[in-house]
């Protein structure tokens, strides 16, 4: 996987560095991650999926896994076994069905975050079959951008910052 630097957060004053050529935009009705990705599901995923009323039997490939090293991670988001699509994705629509209790990994994407000491590095992933990578109606990964889509991912982060630091 090639991923790009777009931008770098101070987890104390929310400063915000950011790559002013790179431009995002998630396109509605592409769907094309949600069939690209093998999805990796928290636990915390898979409580908020579960207050809708699925069954995590539903929803999680408990054969894949998620290792970091030896470390296992997480399960898979499933599959259907018709098309490749996640379970979640309307196929006739292209859209998720449950977008907002989506997983973390799927609202993060096409972005990895990093983080290292008080600061957030954020890169994005350069897949090859996304169409919002660097689209001409696209906005740059700056501060507004930053907390607007991710402000409750960052403020996480910032809590486990101000604690280490007191």
């Amino acid at each position: 996987m090639e991923r790009r630097w777009v931008a770098t957060i101070d987890l104390k004053t929310l400063e915000v560095k950011h790559d002013p050529s790179f431009k995002f935009k998630c396109l509605e009705n592409c769907g094309k991650c949600c069939y690209e990705l093998e999805i990796p599901i928290r636990d915390e995923d898979i409580g908020k999926i579960e207050e809708l009323g699925y069954n995590a039997w539903e929803f999680v490939d408990y054969n894949k896994m998620f290792y970091r090293g030896d470390k296992f991670l997480s399960y898979a988001l499933k599959k259907r076994p018709f098309d490749g699509g996640c379970v979640f994705l309307d196929p006739e629509a292209k859209r998720c069905r449950i977008y907002g209790h989506r997983p973390l990994a799927c609202r993060l994407y096409p972005f990895v975050f990093i983080k290292k000491g008080a600061e957030m590095e954020v890169y994005v992933k350069e897949d090859p079959f996304c169409p919002g990578l660097n689209h001409p109606e696209g906005e740059p990964v700056t501060k507004e951008f930053l907390l607007r889509e991710y402000g409750d991912v960052i403020e996480d982060y910032r809590k486990k910052v101000v604690n280490h630091s007191e």
